[in-house]
């Protein structure tokens, strides 16, 4: 299938933007792309394509921009309940910790996902994969860590490997659970990060190998946060994680600084998320690193915090700068990267461009994946958005609206409903 006719055709870089190079979009003007199966063959210009290629099936791009879809590395897809009550108490001047210390935040989700079925999380989680998919994110990292107990845990990554089998999203789990302190350990916290290390993390290995051979490892997180994960607690999930051979990410700087982000660099993990209130001594340690950087602004945004992520300090320091939806059902129930990078470029301060950058090549960075996903070049996945706009600033400039008219996964084509209303 030849793709063709784009007024831009974004291919961006190979590999991922460090730094000032961010928002290296390698614009192809009236651009045209060849996909033979669910690889990309070829790029160009739609003339020589066109002549190059002429018995090929061809997809007009109408002049509209061509660019790689997005890859949302932080995501918690998988969930059971809500928790609009305490959308209210943030309202009422309770803080993220205050909610958390009284039962609610994680632990009233977790709650809620032990008892739901296998069906039941499948089913929501399935809707959640399809809405953000029709947003334009064709590949997202996915946690579990609404269950803080093997069973529900299991039960959670068993959904995200059933849907990724199933498509169009293509879905890379992550083990979180060491997401908080569930409520039978309270009194005893040391107890369940023994727990974690001691038997979780070593049958998930064994269960992983058995239910998911062809697939690499999942990534193992751990929530560093006070009322979470003390640093030392971190560092020996992590540690005992990546002895079993897991890669690792780690939550880091949310709302309090506790060193994550070092430990992380330490332990060359592949992403630290959050970077709220991450020190300038590591931020420069993340721009000496292969560790991404990960920023989440619907996050603040959803909890009406004023402080984001200092993108421009990490990029200053060479950071690779990665930009994430954190879909959850606490703080940014939002999957929507669109609105993600509305929100970087007004918060963070990025340009459209730096911000493409950002939720593509570095996303795809963020999950081991910048191989073959997050750019436009031969030899890679054919993951593609056609947009209904013929200038990619318009990513950023606007948002509340789907500028996604057709997304392309693996070579196959997605369009996207408007949902108009016939009179």
């Amino acid at each position: 299938m030849l793709i063709h006719s784009a007024s831009q055709l974004l291919t961006l870089t190979k590999t991922p933007q460090r730094g000032d190079t961010l928002g290296e979009l390698g614009i192809i003007e009236n651009g045209a792309v060849l996909i033979r199966g669910e690889l990309i063959q070829a790029t160009g210009a739609t003339d020589v394509l066109l002549a190059n290629y002429p018995h090929e099936p061809r997809l007009d791009a109408g002049g509209c921009v061509v660019m790689p879809g997005f890859v949302d590395a932080h995501t918690h897809l998988v969930w059971a309940g809500d928790r609009a009550t305490e959308f209210e108490m943030h309202l009422e001047g309770k803080n993220y910790l205050q909610v958390l210390e009284s039962g609610g935040g994680i632990l009233a989700t977790v709650r809620a996902t032990r008892e739901a079925s296998l069906e039941y999380l499948k089913e929501q989680t399935h809707q959640r994969a399809l809405e953000i998919f029709e947003w334009g994110t064709t590949t997202a990292e996915a946690k579990s860590g609404y269950g803080l107990e093997y069973a529900t845990e299991v039960r959670q990554l068993q959904v995200l490997l059933e849907l990724n089998r199933a498509g169009p999203l293509e879905i890379h789990p992550t083990f979180l659970g060491a997401h908080a302190i569930p409520a039978e350990f309270r009194n005893d916290p040391q107890a369940y990060v023994n727990l974690i290390c001691r038997e979780m993390l070593p049958h998930l290995k064994a269960w992983w190998k058995e239910s998911a051979p062809s697939i690499g490892m999942p990534f193992v997180d751990v929530f560093c946060e006070r009322g979470a994960f003390t640093i030392e607690q971190t560092r020996q999930i992590l540690t005992a994680a990546k002895a079993l051979g897991f890669p690792l990410k780690v939550h880091a700087d949310e709302f309090e600084n506790l060193g994550g982000v070092r430990l992380a660099v330490e332990l060359e993990a592949v992403s630290a998320d959050h970077l709220v209130k991450t020190s300038s001594d590591e931020i420069q340690l993340l721009g000496q690193s292969e560790t991404v950087a990960v920023s989440l602004p619907c996050t603040p945004f959803g909890l009406g915090e004023k402080e984001y992520s200092p993108a421009r300090e990490l990029l200053d320091a060479g950071a690779i700068l990665s930009i994430a939806s954190d879909f959850n059902p606490g703080t940014a129930w939002c999957g929507n990267m669109q609105f993600g990078l509305a929100l970087a470029c007004r918060y963070l301060n990025l340009t459209p461009a730096q911000a493409i950058a950002a939720a593509t090549i570095n996303g795809a960075a963020a999950i081991q994946c910048a191989n073959k996903l997050g750019s436009i070049h031969e030899g890679k996945q054919a993951d593609l958005l056609i947009l209904d706009v013929s200038d990619y600033r318009q990513l950023g400039y606007r948002f509340g609206t789907n500028l996604v008219s057709k997304v392309v996964k693996r070579g196959k084509v997605y369009s996207v409903p408007k949902g108009i209303i016939e009179r």
